[in-house]
């Protein structure tokens, strides 16, 4: 009697610690709807919306080695040699865009990060080991405000496709900047930028005696980051139809209280091939005088916006569309000093997005003092370059 009682207890309350848990048991939610990244293709390719936003966002850049050498681009090695000034960059792009009542918000971003062989030569144009910020602005409609390339280097477009076109430079580049940008629909534009400048374009040119030592540079022949909070102006008008663009852009450099003016002309000759001139002017160049001890010496500063030597610039080229593959780059430039320069390439896209280029550039100054280090000078340039 008593084992049957317990059996039935203990049934009992198994049947009721069952029916507790059974009360207790945890309900697992419904998942969400998972949302697919949507493609933008409001933009361009490679746009995507940001999940739950109306943001367009592209990711890019490249990764770019060049292998260079000769009188232009050779340093020394520990051994005193001539050799190799090798140097490979990663850019990382950022652009994000979306559309308000007062047009298209979009910020950019390009961030660039280098190595370089070191060695005891010098050269220029070429970047340290470190990151550095090319450009990082934001627009509104035809406003811009950041760090970008200078408006009197961009408004009238980058040189040519050669990979070194600064022998005769045709302006600064990196400043902030806040600049405003008028693009009609019959292919007139108008635009008006301040800019700060930057003592990394500062000009400072290497002038030599009679004996040819080098001089002391005087502080009069630079002009970098603007002064007394004034900055520097930029305006520039242009007008492109089928035929190529025309377009004139000019520079007041409020330090030096100069002016700089630069116009292009560009012309497609065919759908495949176009030629640009180019000119530009300084209303307070550079001059290199010689005194009665025959010393070479520089009269007057220079102006932010005209790098070149002298009053005076000129530049030419040509980008010739070989086949699907291969375009010809060629560009010369000449100024007031006397400085020469050419450079030539073919730019071989392998397979969509890894290009080829070989370059060829040669330098020389035809005057009788010498001012830059390019003497004769002859350079190449390999430059292998994934983009995605």
């Amino acid at each position: 009697m008593n084992i049957k009682s317990l059996l039935l207890g203990s049934a009992a309350a198994l049947v009721a610690v069952t029916g507790a848990r059974a009360a207790d048991a945890v309900v697992v939610a419904e998942p969400e709807p998972v949302e697919y990244v949507r493609v933008c293709d409001v933009y361009g390719s490679g746009f995507f919306y940001l999940p739950g936003t109306e943001t367009c966002l592209k990711i890019g850049g490249y990764v770019r080695v060049d292998l260079r050498g000769g009188d232009f681009y050779g340093v020394e090695s520990a051994a005193g040699d001539e050799t190799y000034n090798n140097r490979v960059r990663f850019q990382l792009r950022a652009d994000a865009r979306s559309e308000t009542e007062f047009g298209t918000l979009r910020s950019y971003a390009a961030i660039n990060f280098n190595y370089q062989v070191s060695g005891s030569g010098t050269t220029s144009y070429d970047m340290e080991d470190g990151s550095s910020i090319e450009h990082a602005y934001i627009e509104l409609g035809g406003f811009r405000i950041g760090k970008t390339d200078s408006y009197f280097s961009t408004f009238t477009d980058y040189s040519s496709g050669v990979m070194n076109d600064g022998i005769v430079p045709y302006g600064p580049f990196g400043t902030l900047q806040i600049a405003y940008t008028y693009t009609g629909a019959n292919g007139f534009s108008a635009g008006v930028a301040i800019e700060q400048g930057d003592n990394d374009d500062a000009v400072n040119y290497t002038l030599f005696d009679a004996n040819g030592d080098p001089l002391p540079t005087s502080p009069d022949t630079l002009s970098g980051i603007t002064g007394n909070y004034g900055p520097y102006v930029v305006g520039g008008l242009s007008f492109t139809q089928g035929w190529g663009k025309i377009g004139v852009v000019a520079g007041y450099d409020s330090w030096q209280e100069e002016v700089a003016v630069k116009g292009r002309l560009d012309i497609n000759i065919t759908d495949t091939a176009s030629v640009f001139v180019m000119a530009a002017w300084d209303s307070g160049g550079d001059k290199i005088e010689t005194n009665a001890a025959g010393t070479v010496v520089v009269d007057n500063g220079s102006n932010y916006y005209a790098p070149w030597g002298g009053d005076w610039a000129i530049w030419g080229g040509t980008a010739i569309k070989l086949n699907e593959k291969a375009t010809f780059n060629a560009e010369i430039g000449y100024d007031d000093f006397e400085d020469f320069s050419v450079a030539a390439n073919v730019a071989y896209e392998l397979v969509p997005g890894f290009t080829i280029t070989p370059e060829v550039v040669y330098a020389d100054n035809f005057g009788d003092e010498i001012v830059n280090a390019y003497d004769n000078a002859w350079g190449f340039n390999l430059r292998f370059q994934r983009n995605f």
